[in-house]
């Protein structure tokens, strides 16, 4: 990285120019927003979530844009948003994201809250108990995504709260109740993408999860994610992908052992960082380029090692996610400093020019907006305007165009192999 591009993305909020959308998500992720009194978040938004020490805690906004609109999961209780330059206006019906450091207002607007929110499966479970959007996408989760290897303290990663208040939410969800709540999300919402995911389950957790992936890929016809640990038995990947996985993701967190073992404790203590190397390695071999992703936060561990992590998953065909880091509230890194805009445009202009030079298709399946991190696809606004970045873009719209076919086949309802 040229220290010319590292200097004017540091000067960049201070001279008052206006930032696309990509850079105003990036600054929300390290700023958030405050919510001025005008503002009918419950009216008018998607209701907050109950849990304050998650990664989708905040709100969700739409980010207008030229090429595409963008969705952000912007802080709003953290003890750092205090701080922020930014707060939400309401006017005329319409909501404003003022900017108080140069007096510039952004038009964003407020998802509505789904109906199907306050619906019941058969069972007379509330369905967003069972699964919730981010973004466009609904996701579900199967057991307890923060636990690992056990309840013990300092055994759940530092970074989120013990795992009681999710294990209530996450009990008992039957296969009837997702594929409920999916057929519903799917028929109001328009979401073509469900996530399933789950924290340590022991040896052969990922299993557990088979039923449900059978089931929406029969009765719903929708594409599947899944984002366990890995597993010692790779054999179960290919088992996944027979019953109709489209997607496998790994939150390994960090790409540097020594930060690994010391802030993401319960993944170092189940499996380890070369666990998560491994199977990453071997889905995407199995299934393909693109259909993996490798996610790690960005913002704690040094700025070269998320560079080399990026570098390490656009080379093996995987999608490198970046989740900024956001010191949540109820943790034990609730008083670290949040990033600084600058080092995060460095680390997803990384994200962009490790993609175009391995030709990674991004943003190839529908309707597919994440709010709690920048999307690879985001990234595109931070393209140079050079002869590889615009045939880069036009591969890439080339290639939406030619993929459209096989997403409409992988989202029909279809008879999958029985377990």
């Amino acid at each position: 990285m040229s220290s010319s591009i590292i200097e004017s993305a540091e000067i960049l909020p201070l001279l008052g120019k206006r930032l696309n959308p990509v850079e105003l998500k990036i600054d929300l992720l390290c700023r958030g927003i405050r919510i001025d009194g005008t503002c009918r978040i419950e009216e008018d938004g998607r209701p907050l979530s109950n849990e304050p020490a998650d990664l989708a805690s905040g709100l969700e906004m739409i980010l207008p844009g030229d090429m595409s609109e963008l969705w952000v999961n912007a802080p709003v209780r953290e003890k750092f948003v205090e701080n922020s330059p930014y707060y939400l206006l309401r006017g005329r019906g319409a909501y404003r994201l003022f900017d108080e450091r140069h007096d510039l207002r952004y038009s964003v607007k407020l998802p509505p809250k789904p109906d199907w929110y306050d619906l019941c499966t058969s069972r007379g479970i509330p369905m967003s108990r069972i699964g919730m959007l981010q973004g466009t996408c609904l996701v579900v989760s199967l057991g307890e995504q923060r636990r690992f290897g056990g309840r013990e303290e300092g055994l759940n990663c530092r970074f989120y709260r013990t795992a009681e208040p999710e294990a209530a939410a996450a009990e008992g969800k039957t296969v009837e109740d997702v594929v409920e709540t999916a057929a519903m999300a799917q028929k109001e919402s328009g979401v073509t993408f469900a996530l399933l995911r789950s924290g340590y389950q022991g040896s052969g957790g990922l299993s557990r999860i088979f039923p449900y992936l059978k089931a929406l890929k029969q009765e719903v016809g929708i594409l599947v994610g899944v984002q366990f640990p890995p597993e010692e038995d790779l054999e179960l990947y290919d088992r996944a992908r027979s019953l109709g996985a489209d997607h496998v993701g790994f939150r390994m967190e960090f790409f540097s052992k020594d930060y690994f073992d010391r802030f993401a404790l319960g993944r170092s203590n189940a499996a380890g960082r070369e666990s998560y190397l491994r199977a990453l390695e071997y889905c995407a071999r199995a299934f393909g380029k693109g259909r993996v992703s490798g996610e790690i936060i960005a913002g704690v561990e040094p700025i070269e090692d998320s560079l080399r992590a990026i570098d390490y998953l656009a080379r093996i065909g995987a999608l490198p996610l970046v989740y900024i880091f956001r010191p949540l509230s109820e943790t034990d890194i609730e008083a670290f400093p949040p990033p600084q805009f600058a080092e995060m445009v460095r680390v997803f202009r990384h994200v962009y020019e490790a993609c175009r030079a391995r030709n990674l298709p991004i943003g190839m399946a529908p309707n597919i907006h994440l709010s709690v991190l920048p999307h690879p696809e985001d990234t595109l606004y931070l393209a140079p305007d050079s002869l590889d970045g615009r045939a880069y873009h036009s591969w890439i719209f080339t290639m939406k165009q030619v993929m459209r076919p096989y997403f409409l086949r992988r989202m029909r309802k279809s008879k999958v192999p029985l377990l």
